[in-house]
């Protein structure tokens, strides 16, 4: 148990490590990008005097070096600005559009695990047949189309010709269908095509064929047997699916008019709200980290031989 913790331990100081140097680019950037923030929140017609006092009073005068640090002093009190916007502090509204971007995220994963899995499965049962070829299209399908694309595909048909489905906006559950299945659907490619691969390793091992020879039902062999075994690459593949549907919840809440953290970049980027453009950025990186770190122990959970310690 010891040694779970000291890995435990130097997986968090690891993460520590990389969002300082996350922050650090961040606060550099904002030196390089196009736009002034100062004047954004003096507004256009402010004269120079008041946006240069803004500019002093937000510290956009100094060094980066004395930027970061003020930066990472603001986020160890959890305060991560004030939108040039809105006014708002930042952290106030990352946490309000959080829990949509995390919704449609966990749906999506959901999705695309499910139906990864299962396509991926039948595939490899069904080796070389019309099953396999079906599936394998479909995976290519899912790979090739742009996110944005699909959306708009999904919308024309459930939204727009069969009326079945809301178009855009989270007033109801049914909302979240269309954005979370436009999500999910590239996931489910990569799991599907992951758990082939995986699955056509285990089947051809020996144990699998002594589990056959035993009279084992085929559905015991290869749901019991041969996927668990066959699971842990695509546990990998899941974790980084995962970190990357919140990077492409910003086009699909775009397209669907979510009011979720992706939404809130395109406009901040579009408004020069460099302070929130920083919280959000920072938050992905945060949650991206922490999913990897829940990848790696349940790994442990799935397969009891794999150690990542001692």
């Amino acid at each position: 148990m010891r040694g779970f913790w000291v890995y435990l331990a130097r997986r968090l100081a690891a993460s520590v490590v990389t969002l300082l140097g996350v922050g650090l680019v961040l606060v550099a950037l904002v030196q390089v990008l196009p736009g002034d923030p100062a004047r954004v929140i003096a507004g256009m017609q402010a004269s120079n005097d008041e946006v240069l006092r803004i500019r002093q009073m937000m510290g956009l005068d100094e060094p980066v070096l004395v930027q970061y640090l003020r930066f990472l002093e603001h986020l160890v009190h959890g305060n991560l600005g004030v939108s040039a916007r809105t006014g708002n502090p930042v952290t106030a509204e990352i946490w309000a559009r959080l829990p949509f971007t995390l919704e449609l995220a966990i749906l999506g994963t959901l999705f695309g695990v499910v139906a990864g899995v299962l396509l991926g499965v039948v595939a490899a049962t069904h080796r070389e047949g019309w099953l396999d070829s079906l599936v394998s299209a479909v995976g290519v399908m899912g790979i090739s189309m742009p996110v944005y694309w699909l959306g708009i595909l999904l919308i024309m048909l459930f939204a727009v010709n069969l009326k079945v489905l809301p178009a855009s906006g989270a007033a109801t559950l049914s909302s979240l269908v269309l954005p979370s299945l436009t999500l999910g659907v590239f996931s489910m490619a990569i799991v599907s095509r992951m758990t082939r691969s995986n699955m056509l390793d285990v089947l051809g091992r020996d144990y699998i064929r002594t589990v056959r020879a035993k009279g084992l039902v085929e559905r015991i062999v290869v749901y019991k047997h041969a996927l668990r075994n066959a699971f842990v690459p695509i546990l990998t593949v899941i974790g980084l699916q995962f970190g990357s549907l919140l990077g492409g919840a910003v086009l699909t809440e775009s397209v669907f008019a979510w009011p979720g953290l992706g939404r809130l970049l395109i406009d901040s980027i579009n408004s020069r709200d460099f302070p929130m453009v920083q919280g959000i950025v920072f938050t992905f990186a945060a949650m991206f980290i922490v999913v990897n770190i829940i990848t790696d122990l349940l790994y442990t959970v799935v397969d009891p031989r794999v150690r990542l310690y001692g």
